[in-house]
């Protein structure tokens, strides 16, 4: 099913094929015992894998991140499917449909994705309709943004909407605001803008029962400083962590020039992929040093292969977040990558059975 997923994506288009691999989603859900056959072939759980992330009790630390379920239709397949979180969105106040079609295109050579959909969301409505069906234990985040015809200077409105009235139905909240991929879009990238979106948050949650960490999306095109300042931030302000990164709009680590030209042809685009692999390490590995190993952070971006995992929860993230490596890989990635976890984590257990007899020799 996935190699002929793949064949449709070279035929009909990377989006396409991804909304027929969401209908085929859907429709699993709906057979009687449908998610439980998803599990059985593809979820792999181990104690060894759990994580215990500000408050909350992942089975393990694979999440797949927001794009890819974008109005919560499919939350409890991808459950099955393994991961240990979901994050729906974007989600936008309002319905808005991004950009014109086409505007998802592989590029197979590279293992990258260029991405201009902008912020495709069927609205705040439609996701609240879907979070009211049963969920289990199912750990969910959202991640919210503003709509594109919200003018800047309105966003903490569109924000705080949408903060209220998911507030209920979600674990956790990721705040975007550097991914709006239109002409309209914009990113606050001081400070004070970043601090004026997250303020009004703060003072909401104050007032409510039920606790829900707040996580804010960084880019991975700002500047070291840039992201120095947003940490700053972080660690003087109620804010629980960050997720890092989302895709580029700078795609250094892409060397072929017929990639490239592509890219150009399709107008541009947000890449993701193998030539974010490094730069998201790089943020992730930073925001870890600067706010000393005190935050969570969730590290997404450029996650292709178990070893990309490792190397990235080797740099300090306490979870990751998955995509593009998903489409190149199929669903049978996330238990690729729990499994290569637990043999990790046996290495380092019979390494400290050693250590005792080796200390006894000497």
């Amino acid at each position: 099913m996935f190699k002929l997923l793949r064949k449709l994506s070279s035929v009909l288009g990377a989006e396409r094929a991804h909304d027929i691999a969401a209908a085929i989603l859907r429709v699993i859900g709906k057979i009687p015992g449908g998610e439980w056959l998803l599990r059985k072939i593809y979820s792999v759980e181990h104690e060894s894998l759990e994580r215990e992330v500000f408050g909350l009790r992942f089975r393990n630390p694979v999440g797949m991140a927001a794009g890819f379920d974008r109005n919560g239709d499919m939350f409890r397949q991808l459950d099955a499917l393994g991961f240990g979180f979901v994050e729906i969105g974007t989600v936008t106040p309002r319905p808005q449909p991004g950009n014109p079609r086409p505007r998802v295109f592989d590029l197979p050579g590279e293992r990258a994705i260029v991405n201009r959909v902008g912020l495709a969301s069927k609205g705040l409505d439609r996701v609240i309709c879907n979070l009211r069906r049963p969920r289990k234990n199912i750990i969910i985040g959202c991640n919210i943004g503003k709509n594109t015809s919200t003018p800047p200077e309105n966003a903490t409105s569109d924000y705080l909407k949408l903060f209220r009235n998911l507030y209920q139905y979600v674990d956790y909240f990721t705040v975007n605001v550097g991914y709006d991929i239109s002409p309209k879009g914009c990113t606050p990238r001081t400070r004070e803008a970043v601090s004026a979106i997250l303020s009004p948050l703060f003072d909401f949650r104050r007032g409510q029962n039920q606790y829900r960490p707040i996580l804010l999306k960084l880019s991975p095109d700002l500047s070291n400083d840039e992201i120095d300042s947003i940490v700053d931030l972080m660690m003087d302000s109620p804010l629980d962590g960050i997720v890092a990164t989302n895709a580029t709009m700078k795609p250094a680590g892409i060397r072929n020039r017929e990639a490239l030209s592509r890219i150009k042809a399709t107008g541009g685009g947000a890449v993701s992929g193998s030539p974010l692999t490094a730069r998201a390490i790089e943020v992730v590995s930073r925001i870890y040093e600067r706010s000393h190993g005190a935050y969570p952070i969730i590290g997404a971006g450029g996650l292709m292969t178990p070893a990309d995992v490792k190397a990235m929860l080797n740099a300090g993230a306490t979870l990751v977040q998955i995509y593009t490596g998903y489409i190149y890989n199929g669903p049978r990635f996330v238990g690729e990558i729990c499994r290569s976890l637990m043999e990790q984590q046996q290495e380092r257990e019979k390494a400290e059975e050693r250590k005792p007899e080796s200390a006894a020799t000497i």
